[in-house]
């Protein structure tokens, strides 16, 4: 099992808490494969929905690849995301709950396909990113602390 990321959702973490992640495959087309290999894409704005049963990722940029000019794509368009049956209908009870949101966490090669990590996330408030901070620079000053310490024995 080889997997290799192609690109991630920063703000995803950073603005959310993360609740459940599901492991994904997405429909795409050769132009957009070969975009994607040159890491032309970005997810920052991207989100999910479920609809009629299917999950369909919003707002993925996937930049045209230019060599495919006639057989090009369009870098917005709705992408259908492929999961179980039981996995949708799961998502779709937690995402009907008022203030999750389904996010598109990565992408990533796995064993020659490209999969979307899709997480159930809860908007953080602006306390909780204030506490998030707090923490990482406290651990940091830790790691200091006890590096220092190492360094001197």
């Amino acid at each position: 099992m080889v997997m290799a990321e192609i690109l991630h959702n920063s703000r995803a973490r950073r603005d959310y808490h993360i609740l459940e992640t599901y492991e994904a495959g997405l429909v795409l087309h050769g132009s957009e494969v070969k975009a994607l290999r040159a890491g032309k894409a970005q997810i920052g704005d991207a989100f999910a929905r479920v609809e009629k049963e299917e999950v369909w990722l919003y707002n993925a940029h996937i930049d045209e690849y230019t060599p495919a000019n006639r057989f090009g794509h369009e870098p917005k368009a709705p992408r259908k995301l492929l999961l179980h049956k039981s996995e949708i209908r799961k998502l779709l009870g937690l995402a009907a709950v008022r203030g999750n949101a389904l996010l598109p966490l990565s992408l990533y090669w796995k064993n020659g396909k490209v999969k979307v990590s899709l997480a159930v996330a809860r908007g953080k408030m602006e306390f909780d990113k204030r506490e998030d901070i707090q923490k990482r620079e406290m651990d940091r000053e830790l790691k200091r602390a006890t590096m220092h310490r190492l360094k001197r024995k």
